[in-house]
């Protein structure tokens, strides 16, 4: 199947390569605002619904045929917005796609979703640990309104990741390799990070038995955080709070500390005596013990020692404007800039937290993460629910 079938006529069974919900495929105009998929294998019922759902894309049986069809699209006004393959078409074909889209200037800021729905429990743990997706969904479980919010937000991480490499790499010279604000910064992570994860490694042992005797759990809390250029990772922490204490944060947000600083909307969310602590955790926080887990993220390069805070999605995907993604061209880091100033002013909002994460951004090298280290040296005990 060059492209899918329209369901909508189902006595003229014609093939198209582009086809819309109102039954106009030859058709490249969109509306302004719609979104156009790519779907990529055999499933007729699904195209069916990412149809009622998007009004218009395109559909391809396997990776070959869809890679000829986007380099024939390749010069077009309109292209699809994103691209969302089978979980049937296996993690060969992902990764081909995922190439060829990476290697494309016109292509490279889709995402790549994978539809799950069907895999087992094992398939479904090996396809998350591919790197070639940005987002694993489930179709069958997902409204439109759902689908659609999800397909925006990944468009702007994915966009923004793109735009701040390419700007990246346009401003690099040869001797960038040398400048402190790219090696220095790096060595300084890993020797720093090395050092503390073996010289406290009995005392991450201890931290571990104290938060198995007194609830139940894991041992370590891990959420996903958007770091530099918007990209997700894995930030560990050791747990603090109850099982499960991430589904109550609806019921207190009327708490929330940020509320009474924010006129544009909540952004971050503290709350103050949390009732979700356990003792150990309070122990922990209160000594930032809590943070010593994500050394084992500087040393993997996922974060560095100075840096701004990174974010977890619900709060990054508020910061995709002009004027606030600025802040995610810088690492992601344990401190920073704004400890410092919290440490000076006790409290601040919502917008000042930001604009002292777009001031490092701007400015951001070997030797002002020196100075701010030295300007915190408590940076890694104080009090703090972020």
């Amino acid at each position: 199947m060059d492209s899918a079938l329209l369901p909508k006529n189902p006595s003229a069974l014609k093939k198209y390569k582009h086809f819309t919900i109102n039954s106009h495929p030859e058709s490249n105009t969109v509306a302004d605002g719609e979104i156009e998929f790519f779907y990529i294998g055999k499933n007729t019922a699904k195209i069916n619904f990412l149809v009622q759902t998007f009004k218009s894309g395109y559909a391809a049986d396997n990776v070959q045929k869809a890679i000829s069809i986007l380099n024939r699209i390749a010069d077009k006004a309109v292209i699809p917005d994103f691209i969302i393959v089978d979980q049937a078409i296996g993690e060969l074909s992902i990764q081909e796609i995922n190439r060829f889209i990476t290697d494309s200037v016109v292509f490279s800021s889709m995402p790549l979703v994978l539809d799950a729905s069907g895999l087992s429990k094992n398939d479904l743990e090996k396809y998350r640990t591919l790197h070639s997706l940005d987002e694993i969904i489930f179709l069958a479980e997902n409204s439109k309104e759902k689908l659609v919010s999800k397909i925006e937000f990944l468009k702007k991480l994915k966009r923004n990741n793109c735009g701040i490499a390419k700007w990246e790499m346009s401003q690099r010279t040869p001797l960038d390799f040398l400048e402190s604000k790219n090696l220095l910064k790096r060595l300084f992570d890993i020797v720093i990070s090395f050092l503390v994860i073996t010289l406290l490694s009995p005392v991450f042992l201890l931290i571990a038995i104290a938060i198995k005797l007194e609830s139940k759990g894991p041992v370590l809390y891990v959420s996903k955080r958007a770091g530099k250029g918007y990209r997700i990772f894995n930030f560990y922490k050791f747990r603090t709070m109850v099982l499960d204490a991430d589904k109550n944060v609806q019921q207190l947000s009327h708490l929330n500390h940020y509320n009474d600083h924010n006129e544009n909307g909540q952004v971050f969310f503290k709350v103050v005596n949390d009732s979700r602590i356990t003792r150990v955790g309070t122990f922990l926080r209160s000594t930032s013990m809590d943070e010593l887990p994500q050394f084992f993220n500087v040393l993997s390069g996922k974060m560095s020692l100075v840096g701004n805070r990174p974010l977890p999605l619900y709060e990054a995907v508020k910061l995709t404007t002009d004027d606030w993604a600025e802040r995610f061209m810088a690492p992601a880091g344990i401190t920073g800039l704004w400890q410092i100033k919290k440490g000076e002013k006790g409290s601040m909002s919502m917008e000042e937290r930001i604009n002292l994460d777009i001031a490092y951004s701007q400015r951001y090298n070997f030797m002002y993460d020196l100075w701010i280290m030295a300007n915190t040296p408590l940076a890694l005990i104080q009090k703090s629910n972020t």
